[in-house]
């Protein structure tokens, strides 16, 4: 079920379990194996369950963790509330959804934006919507804005510099940015990579691991001291501001 992109797999296991779902006409139960011709069929009540979850874009503040509290940080889901609702403009509606506390219920971070970093940050309910986003075989666009300085011996050591960085930046390194950098023993995907100004870059990533963009970046001689998500696959950030979140709307698609 989660292979055909109906739920994910915690509600097919729920589902399952209330009676929900029938193969071939018959009630299904947990682990059983199903031909890929056999028909599965399941009931409106999971539908209706599934129509009511909630997929929320943040703008993540610097000094929150995106997942569970840690080291005295609050999590970013913090933040969802009633008073932190966006209340948008005319571009950009809300769908007229009120906020409710059962909205929070479930809610989980679907990527990761590190505590030094901010932008945008996706949390729902919908299963579909994290296995897009963060599934095994996911290869949806992140768009990063990073500004940076010339580090060759860090951030404390000689030769650093903080303006005019593109100048003085090897074009030999920013090529290794964009292919042939490893993280914890794996080769990374290729990335697109280029100057913004001349102290910003632009990443776009297919991938999320922890800190990834700064630990590419200190590989290369750079020192990351400021980094924003802008863009999840087709959600941009646009002007939603700092602390504040919307519901991701109708008509949007990662």
């Amino acid at each position: 079920m989660a292979d055909l992109g109906l739920c994910s797999r915690r509600e097919a296991d729920e589902w399952i379990a209330r009676g929900w779902v029938k193969v071939n006409g018959q009630p299904a139960v947990m682990g059983q194996p199903v031909p890929p011709d056999a028909q599965v069929e399941v009931a409106p009540q999971a539908r209706h369950q599934q129509s009511g979850q909630v997929t929320i874009l943040l703008h993540k503040p610097v000094g929150y963790v995106s997942g569970q509290p840690e080291d005295g940080h609050e999590a970013a889901a913090t933040l969802i509330g009633a008073p932190s609702q966006w209340r948008g403009d005319a571009r950009m509606p809300a769908d007229g959804r009120r906020f409710a506390p059962e909205h929070t219920r479930n809610l989980a971070p679907a990527g990761r934006l590190d505590i030094d970093s901010t932008g945008l940050l996706v949390l729902t309910q919908d299963g579909r919507v994290a296995r897009t986003l963060i599934g095994e075989n996911s290869g949806v666009e992140k768009e990063y804005l990073v500004r940076v300085h010339f580090a060759p011996n860090g951030p404390q050591g000689a030769g650093l510099v903080t303006q005019d960085v593109q100048s003085v930046f090897p074009a030999r390194q920013l090529a290794l940015l964009r292919h042939g950098l490893s993280l914890d023993g794996q080769a990374l995907r290729p990335a697109q990579v280029d100057w913004q100004n001349p102290e910003q870059l632009r990443f776009v990533l297919t991938e999320g691991k922890k800190r990834q963009i700064r630990r590419m970046c200190e590989q290369v001689g750079l020192h990351v001291v400021g980094l924003k998500r802008i863009r999840i696959g087709r959600v941009l950030l646009g002007n939603l501001p700092v602390g504040q979140w919307r519901f991701l709307g109708a008509d949007e698609r990662f």
